[in-house]
């Protein structure tokens, strides 16, 4: 028969295993530790509202309106915006540091920056839809990737895609309101 002593000495690496993961697993926020003050970021997201046009034989694919937000890395923004082919004046301001700090730490901490840029192809049959895109120079180093709305394509959009786009999409709500 196994002594209680062994049942104990086997339990203490398993108490501190959950002890070590609990926190781990149920944090589901980016620790904004990820970043140090030698980051150096530079974000460009934009987003067309697209339409395609027939005329007969020809179909092209037009923009009706489309967003572009410009993050520096002190936080200045840069809003510009064109509708129907008429650009409105930009807008500049600047984002609070958390917020900057949480996008930094989003970006760096996922692995962003690594994602292939691959092409997402768009149904046949779509005729209104939007496409982003971001382009992110982190430290030097730059990635642009593009890609529609999930309603559009039949590929799968990674979640980290939609993080980073619905981070920049709340910092872009603040000027088209």
């Amino acid at each position: 028969m196994v002594k209680p002593v062994y049942f104990v000495l086997g339990a203490i690496p398993v108490i501190v295993a959950i002890l070590l993961a609990v926190p781990l697993i149920t944090k589901n926020e980016i620790p904004v530790s990820a970043t140090n003050s030698f980051d150096k970021i530079e974000i460009e997201f934009t987003k067309h509202q697209l339409k395609k046009i027939t005329n007969g034989i020809a179909e092209r694919t037009g923009a009706e309106k489309t967003e572009i937000l410009l993050i520096k890395n002190d936080g200045e923004t840069k809003y510009t915006i064109t509708e129907q082919g008429y650009p409105q004046p930009a807008i500049k301001s600047k984002i609070d540091k958390q917020s900057l700090e949480k996008i930094k730490a989003l970006i760096k901490e996922t692995g962003f920056i690594s994602i292939d840029p691959n092409t997402f192809s768009v149904f046949q049959n779509v005729t209104d839809y939007q496409k982003s895109s971001v382009k992110v120079t982190l430290n030097g180093r730059v990635n642009q990737i593009h890609w529609p709305e999930s309603s559009a394509t039949p590929d799968f959009i990674p979640p980290i895609i939609t993080m980073v786009e619905s981070e920049l999409d709340k910092v872009m709500s603040e000027f088209s309101e």
